[in-house]
């Protein structure tokens, strides 16, 4: 399947209306979503003091897979049953808001497979190694930040903080604005404020997470780092796809990491590196 238009959209709630309305292909109303789950895990890293505790409702349409982080609490097992086979537009219009990011990152990885803009030089894939999750994570995190391009002592907005991309940014000369939901300091005692507003004021460049399209921030962001004109880096994920559809809207670029995801493998696995210059 290939979208009928990739037209620069301005907010999720436009993506999904121009996505209902067909222009990117088959109209989701025609498709139904084989598969609905949920995965509830936890991560401590060798060396640190954060435990990190997510959640993730999957879509499954055709031969891709959409994923979306989710807040404990906003969603339980029992949608695995109630979603499963829906057809897919009816979980793009009434789902609750991380199911519907998961149905739209499915849709949009099934029309335009990341591997596809790979082979169409829009992307690059970047194989992480084999090893311990300590090893994966420093690579996954040390690719994201080797997206930005920055001077020295540049102030970059990290919003979704896990410790190795905190270093990652510290290596290549900036300084984290670090800003979470769930961590109140970084494994090296930087305090980590829950306004994203404070980061955004002062950065001269932001990373963010996929999960800001679960919990609605991410149109705040992209429509602020527009109006300052400072580069935004997103690093997803949940809607690894969807995050893809601004390249060059808001976003400069994006590592997408698609279903399943590194955490879940101590094989090489591989994600996608886009810019907003690539074309992509």
């Amino acid at each position: 399947m290939t979208p009928a238009s990739t037209a620069p959209v301005r907010t999720v709630d436009a993506l999904t209306a121009s996505v209902l309305a067909g222009a990117y292909g088959p109209l989701p109303s025609e498709l139904v979503a084989t598969s609905v789950f949920w995965i509830h895990h936890g991560t401590r890293l060798a060396g640190g003091d954060s435990t990190y505790l997510n959640q993730y409702v999957l879509v499954r349409l055709g031969a891709s897979f959409g994923g979306c982080a989710f807040e404990a609490g906003e969603i339980d097992p029992a949608v695995c049953r109630e979603a499963s086979g829906s057809p897919l537009d009816v979980l793009l219009r009434e789902a609750p808001r991380p199911l519907r990011m998961a149905a739209l990152d499915a849709y949009l990885a099934e029309v335009r497979p990341h591997v596809r803009a790979v082979d169409a030089g829009e992307a690059e894939a970047f194989v992480l190694p084999a090893g311990t999750p300590e090893v994966r994570a420093a690579a996954r995190d040390a690719a994201i930040a080797g997206l930005l391009d920055i001077r020295a002592g540049a102030k970059v907005a990290i919003i979704g903080v896990v410790n190795p991309l905190v270093a990652a940014i510290r290596e290549r000369g900036g300084v984290p604005l670090p800003c979470d939901f769930n961590l109140r300091t970084t494994q090296w005692g930087d305090p980590v404020t829950a306004d994203m507003h404070q980061v955004l004021d002062g950065a001269e460049a932001v990373v963010a997470t996929g999960m800001t399209l679960s919990n609605g921030s991410f149109d705040t962001i992209l429509d602020r780092c527009r109006s300052r004109g400072i580069p935004l880096v997103v690093y997803a994920q949940s809607g690894s796809a969807v995050a893809r559809a601004f390249l060059g809207a808001g976003v400069s670029a994006l590592s997408a990491e698609p279903f399943p995801f590194s955490q879940f493998s101590a094989d090489p696995t591989r994600l996608y590196r886009y810019r907003a210059t690539s074309g992509a």
